[in-house]
């Protein structure tokens, strides 16, 4: 191994040569580490564990929509209804279906005393998801 030649004038040149040797220390070194951890993660715990299948549920819950409108007349899904009406329709609808969702739209310019109500009457009536349904396109 040559770690430097004189050339014909006496001045030493740079050396041209790659040094292999820590290079080769480093590789045997690591080559060592991994002989010795590779056993240690092929190791495991074998367990059994449940098949497990999920089929989507298509089927949505029945909704209520009740609309409120400005002078306070309500309309269940559509149809025209009384305030007074409104607990026994809760209430049957309660009976055939508890997870049915009521589905309130009401006007911008209804007063919230009207839709608080409304709100009232269904968790008393036993509903117990409420939403709001809103436009945002309407100005």
């Amino acid at each position: 191994m040559a770690f430097g030649s004189v050339n014909e004038r006496g001045r030493q040149a740079p050396m041209a040569e790659i040094n292999v040797v820590p290079l080769v220390d480093v590789m045997l070194v690591l080559l060592i580490i991994f002989i010795i951890t590779a056993p240690l993660l092929t190791h495991s715990v074998k367990i059994d564990l449940p098949k497990a299948a999920s089929n989507p549920n298509m089927t949505q819950p029945d909704h209520i929509e009740l609309a409120i409108r400005a002078d306070s007349s309500l309309f269940w899904n559509g149809e025209p209804v009384e305030r007074e009406q409104l607990a026994a329709r809760f209430n049957r609808v309660v009976g055939e279906a508890p997870e049915t969702e009521l589905h309130i739209r009401a006007d911008k310019l209804v007063h919230y005393e009207h839709v608080a109500r409304v709100m009232s009457m269904a968790a008393k009536m036993g509903i117990a998801k409420i939403g709001f349904i809103t436009d945002p396109s309407q100005e």
